[in-house]
Order: structure tokens, then C-alpha cells, then sequence
């Protein structure tokens, strides 16, 4: 089991480790900065985190031995607005008018090439790119093959303003296929590195869109597309209005119906050994994004989305406003350890995959991001 994970927070990266008495926040680093992404590299053990400054802009550091020194590293950059991508974005209509494709907001994903790729790192933008690094960070480059397509001018913007890529999976068994999940922009899978892409949408929905648009493969709001390692074919979807399931590599995607208390929520992680097994974290729904009734529960399923259980000893159980985002729900490589941030900056652990939950904290600042180390 990994004895340590890090947490990207609106106020510095936390890491927190397990000691012969327990967990605790052992780390802080970059205090008072506002950290949207971390990710430690299992090839090298390099750890990444990325910042969100404002009017200073998106950075991103590297450190070699764990958070000791760091090294700032390159950013993604987005090419130029031209007249022609304002005359396309106007007349995406309604939607479009919102999205601001001209700059970089934030990196909402990072995720390490395969184990054939040293140094290959993926980052998902908001706006809506898919970046690529060959060099550990130091320099980036525009997956243009996705970024030109027409279907861009269709994406939007889900809880944040402008479209974003929030999940990218890398192929266990061929680093060249990679799959991405995009708020709101549906999902899409390239087999040759890049070079060209097809859409994963079949059987999704988005409810919120006319009911023509519903099946609109660029509406789905995909809030986090997750893989199973040891089954690759197996990928589960915590989208806006629903949870989906794909036993075929996403060809086809089945929703789920009926699960209680709610099938709002963000987080989604997957068993590494069985596909059949995953955890989701319920809200009530889009317009009241707090725990329904006030309880905070996990659900996880074990036969696949037939039923599932509603996990809640060591969580708050009234009065509990807690929001687990996208990225702050995270499985290490056992299975069984879990940790879960929220956005009252309360952090939790479980070391039986999910049956009890162990407070570390409930004063951290607002959590962006929950990540184990290798």
C-alpha cells in the first residue's frame, strides 16, 4: 500500500504520510498558492505540481527528491485567437459566447506516458487542449489534430466558463492509444499517439440540452473518465447527470440507473484489479452541489453498477456541506487504501476500500486535487 499521497489545495500543496501512529500532514509546499494539479511519477518518482496565479498565470514545478527543491518547468501555451476562431466561436451561438479560447487557464490534468515513453508527460487545459511533453515538462506541444477539428467550436464549458480537459488515459498495454474526457466536449480516443481521433460518446446523454442535443456526442459533460489497469477495455464515466459504464474500450456506454441517493457527483475511481469495483461520491445535483441530506456518503458498486452500497462510517453524517471534485477522490495500487478531499478542506483515508474513513483533517484550505505517490 502507498504510505503517502499529496493534495493540491487553494493554498499550498499538503503531503500527507503514515507514521507508526497514524496519518498526518507531514509537508506543506508553495503556502498560499493556489496548486490545481499534482501528480507523482511512478516511472521516476518525479513530482509535479501545477499553479494557478492569477493575473500572473498558470505555472508548473518539478521536483527530483520529493518537494526538497523544486525546478520550474515550461508551460502549455495556446496558439494565437485569430479573426477566423472568433467568426467560428460566434457562430457557435449561445454557448460559444462564454468560452475563452485565447489563453491559458489552468492545467486540470497531468498523466505519465506509458512505461516505453520516459519523460512523456500529458496535460489537459482549460481551455479545452490536449498538450504533450517529451521532456519531463521543460517543453510542451499542441496535439493541433484535436485542437483543429471543427467539433471544438461545439465544446463548452460545464462548471468552469471555457471547456476543459479533465481526464486523460494512457493505454496500459499500448502508450499510444490515449482516451480523453472533456467538460463539455464528450470523449475521444486517438490509436496512433495523436495523429488522428474518433469519438467515444455512443449511449451517453446529457439531460440539461434540448432533447435534440441530447445524444450530442461534443455535449456530454464528462466529469471523470477512469480506467481499469488490469482490463483496459473496462472505463467508467461520472458524468453531470449520470454514472456510465464501457465493457468494449467505449464503443457503446451503458448508464445506470437507479442509484441511490443521487447520480450527481463528480469523483469516480475503479478497482486496479477489478473492473467491477468503483467508488463514486453522490451530491444532490447541479443547482445545490452539497451531500444529499446532508451526509456524506461514498457508493461503490461490486458487481459492475448492479447494486450498490452506501458506505458512510467516519464520515459526517449531518450538517455536512462537503463537495468532493473531479480529481480528489484517489485509490492507491492495493485496492484498498483510499483518500478523499473536499471543498471545506476536510481530508479522509480508509484503509479497507471504503468500508471506515479516518479523518486527518477538516481545516485544510479548499482541495483541488488528491494523489498517491508511488
Amino acid at each position: 500500500m502507498a504510505d503517502r499521497f499529496h493534495v493540491a489545495t487553494r493554498k499550498g500543496l499538503f503531503t500527507a504520510a503514515r507514521s507508526a501512529s497514524g496519518w498526518e500532514i507531514a509537508k506543506v509546499d508553495f503556502l498560499g498558492e493556489n496548486a490545481s494539479m499534482v501528480l507523482q511519477d511512478p516511472r521516476d518518482n518525479a513530482l509535479y505540481v501545477a499553479l494557478s496565479h492569477g493575473h500572473f498565470g498558470v505555472k508548473l514545478h518539478r521536483s527530483d527528491d520529493n518537494g526538497a527543491t523544486w525546478t520550474e518547468c515550461g508551460v502549455p501555451l495556446m496558439p494565437p485567437y485569430t479573426e477566423a476562431d472568433a467568426a467560428k466561436q460566434a457562430e457557435a451561438g449561445e454557448f460559444g459566447a462564454r468560452r475563452d479560447f485565447s489563453k491559458l487557464h489552468e492545467i486540470w490534468e497531468l498523466t505519465p506516458g506509458g512505461d516505453d515513453q520516459p519523460g512523456t508527460l500529458w496535460a489537459g487545459t482549460i481551455p479545452g487542449g490536449l498538450f504533450k511533453s517529451t521532456d519531463r515538462g521543460e517543453s510542451w506541444t499542441l496535439i493541433e489534430s484535436l485542437w483543429d477539428r471543427d467539433d471544438r467550436w461545439q465544446w463548452f464549458g460545464g462548471g468552469k466558463d471555457s471547456p476543459g480537459i479533465n481526464s486523460v488515459i494512457v493505454h496500459p498495454q499500448d502508450s499510444q492509444q490515449v482516451m480523453v474526457g472533456l467538460s463539455c466536449g464528450g470523449v475521444w480516443l486517438t490509436k496512433d499517439g495523436g495523429d488522428t481521433w474518433e469519438t467515444r460518446a455512443a449511449g451517453l446523454r446529457n439531460e440539461y440540452m434540448p432533447p435534440e442535443e441530447a445524444g450530442n456526442p461534443n455535449a456530454q459533460d464528462v466529469h471523470r473518465l477512469v480506467q481499469c489497469p488490469s482490463q483496459p477495455d473496462a472505463l467508467w464515466i461520472q458524468h453531470h447527470n449520470g454514472i456510465f459504464r464501457s465493457t468494449n474500450g467505449g464503443e457503446h456506454w451503458q448508464e445506470l440507473e437507479n442509484v441511490q441517493p443521487s447520480v450527481f457527483g463528480f469523483a469516480v475511481v475503479v478497482h486496479p484489479d477489478d473492473s467491477n469495483t468503483a467508488w463514486f461520491v453522490p451530491g444532490v445535483k447541479d443547482e445545490c452541489r452539497v451531500p444529499v441530506d446532508g451526509r456524506l456518503i461514498v457508493n461503490r458498486t461490486r458487481d459492475g453498477g448492479q447494486t450498490f452500497e452506501q458506505l458512510s462510517n467516519g464520515l459526517p453524517q449531518q450538517h455536512c456541506y462537503d463537495l468532493i471534485y473531479r480529481h480528489c477522490l484517489d485509490i492507491d495500487g492495493s485496492g484498498d487504501r483510499l483518500a478523499m478531499g473536499s471543498t471545506t478542506g476536510s481530508l479522509w483515508v480508509s484503509e479497507n476500500g471504503g468500508d471506515d474513513w479516518r479523518c486527518i483533517s477538516t481545516h485544510l484550505p479548499p482541495i483541488h486535487c488528491v494523489r498517491f505517490a508511488p
